[in-house]
């Protein structure tokens, strides 16, 4: 536990809820849901992207080993065509809730929405990874989770650089796509995606 998150010391047993994969052109939303144990204190959570790399992989399975229940779920590029980035990441969200061992008394979720069909008390927290130490296990677990997604896909696809740019429509990223073209995993209905299709398509 750092020195600005607390974990809700009372005898309920809150989720925290964050999702990681909004922005990337390419690959699934992820989600992660945890419910921390107070009598074992994890030193340095915080938003994962205040965090290094190295940091957010050993906290990755310190979160795994000290909490009370935790769940890694996601909704997948064509879901994410299927339904919009925010509703596949609330999709995403209920997945990890969901799949918890634990069911908690209360949810709280990064952000300022919440999943339709939620049915535990719950309630969506602006900045929240960087208020609730639960919130910001969960953001570790999914940042690491979806980052190693994209390190997979560079093994297959190394010519794009996914392990350096994590499929964020980065300017190489982007020149990979004009170059070797559109992969299965691409979100369609991103609006890069779509230009380079049409790009395709004319040639």
């Amino acid at each position: 536990m750092s020195d600005t998150l607390n974990i809700q010391q009372n005898e309920q047993r809150i989720a925290g809820v964050d999702e990681a994969g909004r922005g990337p052109l390419i690959g699934s939303v992820v989600a992660a849901a945890v419910i921390l144990d107070p009598a074992q204190p994890i030193v340095g959570l915080n938003d994962s992207k205040k965090l290094s790399a190295k940091k957010r992989e050993q906290l990755f399975i310190e979160i795994q080993q000290k909490a009370l229940a935790w769940c890694i779920a996601e909704a997948s590029h064509q879901e994410i065509d299927e339904l919009n980035i925010l509703n596949a990441s609330l999709l995403a969200m209920q997945r990890a809730v969901d799949g918890l061992s634990i069911t908690p008394d209360k949810v709280l979720i990064d952000g300022n929405k919440t999943p339709k069909s939620m049915t535990l008390p719950c309630e969506a927290v602006v900045g929240g990874d960087a208020l609730h130490a639960e919130i910001s296990a969960a953001s570790i677990l999914a940042k690491v989770a979806r980052d190693r997604q994209m390190q997979n896909l560079d093994q297959t696809h190394p010519q794009y650089g996914f392990a350096k740019h994590n499929g964020y429509p980065t300017k190489a990223h982007l020149q990979a796509i004009a170059e070797h073209g559109v992969l299965p995993e691409h979100r369609r209905s991103y609006k890069p995606i779509q230009l380079a299709l049409q790009n395709m398509l004319s040639k």
